[in-house]
Parts: C-alpha cells; sequence; structure tokens
C-alpha cells in the first residue's frame, strides 16, 4: 500500500513527478523548437517511470561536483547530443532535472556542466 502513496498505477509502474529548475528554460532555450520538444518527450518517457535504474541512455554520475544545486547521486540521460543531469527524490516521488546540455562528441561530461 506505500506504492500508493507515490502515485502508482494499477500495474505497480511508479509514476514520478517531475520538476524543472528554473535554469533549465534558458538551457532550452539555446535548442530550436523541434530538438526541444524531442527533449521534453524524452524526459517524460524516460524519468516517470524509474528514473533510478541504469540503462542504456541512463547512468549514474559518480564522483562529479556538478555547478549546480543537486542531491547525490547526480544521474545523467542521453537524449542524441543532449544531455539531461538530474537528481531523484524517492520518497517524494519526485525527479528534479538540473540542467539540460549540449554534448559535443570531443568534450567530456565534466567540460559540458
Amino acid at each position: 500500500m506505500e506504492l500508493a502513496a507515490v502515485g502508482c498505477i494499477c500495474n505497480n509502474t511508479c509514476v514520478y513527478e517531475i520538476e524543472f529548475s528554473r535554469s533549465v528554460e534558458k538551457d532550452l532555450a539555446g535548442f530550436r523548437a523541434f530538438d526541444r520538444a524531442r527533449i521534453l518527450k524524452a524526459i517524460e518517457e524516460q524519468l516517470s517511470g524509474e528514473p533510478c535504474v541504469e540503462t542504456r541512455n541512463r547512468k549514474v554520475l559518480v564522483n562529479l561536483i556538478p555547478p549546480f544545486e543537486a542531491v547525490p547521486p547526480l544521474w545523467e540521460l542521453r537524449i542524441g547530443e543532449c544531455r539531461v543531469f538530474y537528481d531523484v527524490h524517492d520518497t517524494d516521488g519526485i525527479v528534479y532535472v538540473r540542467a539540460i546540455r549540449r554534448k559535443p562528441p570531443h568534450k567530456m561530461t565534466e567540460e559540458i556542466l
């Protein structure tokens, strides 16, 4: 019954609420409208179900100290050449999107933060 408290649907898949930091609006402004829509759709699809499960496009960032406020562990979601940085509060059922950056192939994650 505890799962119902965090907004689970009938097949016991928890639905997380997604909240964006204020800086994300500025980050998204640098993308074309088509890319913004694709990024926001991917965030909803990838992070509303199981945001703390590593997949081909999601990974936890170890030993990385971001220049923005985040509660460890910090996660990275890969959407094409874009990277979405987020953290998760399991007890509240909330995913906090902290930053969205474009990552060119020749740069390291630390360089784009």
